[in-house]
């Protein structure tokens, strides 16, 4: 993309980032490459779909395989204190004799950089995994940063706990910039001028502090991280650095819950929204 150096950010949020999803798969159509791709929770899953070259995997995720309990249920919770079954959706469906197999090999030849945010659950810190640590078969990055707090246990890598990224870095568009970017394209899932409130993440916090204590004062602090990003990523926007990427309406989807009807028009929205993005990555 010319001279500069290029991003691109899905920062996920549960079933939301089928909005994402629409905006890969648009890029996708249009043959649109970056320098370097940074995913946070479900973020980092469409990221992999898109540097495979995989448009309309995750539509699939997100629109079929979901409604099933395998994927997400109570049940799931009951039995296993996961809400989300990450091994079912990142293993039994994406492995290589999976329903929906991710190309990894593809990944691997793709020069495009990866970056996935996590949280350690160990001490609070931020976790930036990379392709070199995604083998065949096993994506313990994604499911890490993908393992919401109280609806998910912890994700183990290497032994270590892993939560959510978006609550260590749910934004991180200083990251990009530190690394070199100065063309970012941004990919919410929420509107561009939501801000997140403190009693969101009050209970969760509460209930995780007596475990993880450390992520806990992450979590509880996450309003404020997520609200000053997001106004950093407004300012950036304002100097040309970032494009933000926002939908108008969720569509009645939340992180946790979905239907069908709304997954397919905030797909749809997220395709019509991306029509600004090859202009911006080359100006």
């Amino acid at each position: 993309m010319g001279n500069h150096r290029t991003a691109l950010i899905d920062v996920g949020g549960g079933f939301r980032s089928v909005y994402g999803a629409g905006v890969l798969d648009r890029l996708m159509d249009l043959h649109i490459h970056v320098d370097h791709c940074y995913g946070v929770s479900a973020g980092s899953a469409n990221l992999s779909s898109f540097l495979a070259g995989q448009p309309g995997r995750c539509y699939r995720f997100y629109t079929e395989y979901s409604t099933r309990k395998e994927y997400a249920s109570p049940v799931n919770y009951i039995r296993g204190h996961n809400f989300t079954n990450l091994d079912y959706i990142y293993g039994t469906l994406s492995n290589h004799d999976g329903e929906y197999p991710l190309d990894y090999q593809a990944i691997q030849s793709n020069p495009t950089a990866l970056t996935v945010v996590a949280t350690d659950g160990n001490d609070g810190s931020a976790k930036y995994f990379t392709k070199d640590d995604l083998h065949q078969d096993d994506y313990g990055a994604l499911k890490a940063s993908s393992s919401v707090p109280v609806a998910n246990q912890p994700y183990i890598v290497d032994g270590r706990p892993y939560f959510d990224g978006g609550i260590i870095d749910p934004i991180p568009v200083q990251k990009a910039v530190d690394d070199g970017a100065d063309r970012i394209v941004l990919i919410l899932t929420r509107q561009r001028n939501f801000m997140r409130s403190a009693k969101t993440d009050a209970i969760p916090a509460r209930i995780l502090s007596r475990t993880y204590p450390q992520v806990a004062e992450r979590l509880e602090k996450r309003y404020d991280t997520y609200n000053t990003e997001l106004k950093l990523a407004q300012q950036y926007e304002q100097e040309g650095k970032v494009l933000i990427i926002a939908p108008d309406d969720l569509c009645g989807l939340n992180t946790l819950s979905h239907n069908l009807k709304g997954s397919e028009r905030m797909y749809r929205k997220g395709y019509a929204d991306a029509a600004p993005i090859p202009e911006f990555l080359e100006s």
